[in-house]
């Protein structure tokens, strides 16, 4: 059945095709350096009576003009505020790499304020929190620094050539890896009492497929994991099955709240 109405917050998400009623919200996030448009084509994938919002990070796109953020605490405590009043039983989490991290955080922070969190949690192209590395790209010039974006294969890196349009994209770049730099959850990751599908793909030259399965371990229900060929940004050729897996998985969910 339809569920509450109304489109969640605009400030904090971009909803692509609201929807009155319904069924199920799927709240994306996006990897470091992206944006919310990165997952435009996924409402056409999915049901109709499904809403598909992104989470718009401060620094890009319509937020362009607002500082970047490079506090884990700070940009997982915007978002919760910016969603707990809107929160309902229907509502699932997705992020990819940075994503995840965030969308777990968010979770966490619901949980904690005695606020209803999502009814599942999909992650992707990320190590459990507790299995992360800490990066070192603070020092890094602005060339190593794309350098290291670009080898892993995100869309847009073709853009990252061009002079004018990587003065717009290297501000968010830097930021968000300086708030990975700094966000190192460690042992004190806090679990979260929520389904949990991590994605990866199998030739991702950063997380090892058992630093993703790892997310098994901050949960006491149950964590499933699904390889796709491919690398960091698998999810970029492989959109479609990702998708379907996703519908299908949260199909069975939809039908129960």
């Amino acid at each position: 059945m339809p569920h509450s109405s109304g489109s969640l917050p605009t400030r904090w998400l971009r909803t692509f095709q609201p929807v009155a009623a319904p069924r199920l919200r799927l709240v994306c996030f996006p990897h470091a350096g992206g944006s919310a448009s990165f997952f435009r084509t996924w409402p056409q994938q999915l049901p109709a009576d499904w809403e598909v919002s992104a989470v718009r990070y401060p620094g890009r796109e319509e937020r362009i003009a607002e500082p970047c953020l490079t506090s884990m605490a700070e940009l997982a405590g915007g978002i919760a505020d910016g969603l707990a009043p809107h929160m309902t039983p229907h509502t699932v989490f997705f992020g990819h790499s940075m994503g995840a991290s965030v969308a777990h955080e968010v979770a966490a922070l619901l949980a904690a304020r005695g606020v209803a969190g999502p009814a599942a949690l999909l992650v992707s192209g990320r190590a459990a929190p507790h299995r992360l590395r800490r990066l070192s790209t603070g020092d890094l010039t602005d060339e190593d620094l794309l350098a290291t974006v670009t080898r892993l294969g995100g869309p847009g890196a073709e853009v990252l050539g061009d002079p004018e349009l990587r003065d717009l994209v290297l501000p968010p770049i830097r930021a968000d890896y300086g708030l990975l730099e700094a966000y190192v959850a460690g042992p004190k990751a806090p679990a979260v009492d929520l389904p949990v599908v991590a994605y990866f793909g199998t030739d991702d030259p950063g997380p090892t497929p058992d630093d993703v399965r790892a997310w098994s371990e901050l949960t006491s229900v149950r964590c499933e994991a699904r390889a796709f060929p491919g690398g960091h940004f698998y999810l970029v050729p492989h959109e479609a099955e990702l998708i379907r897996d996703i519908r299908e998985r949260l199909s069975v969910l939809a039908s129960r709240v």
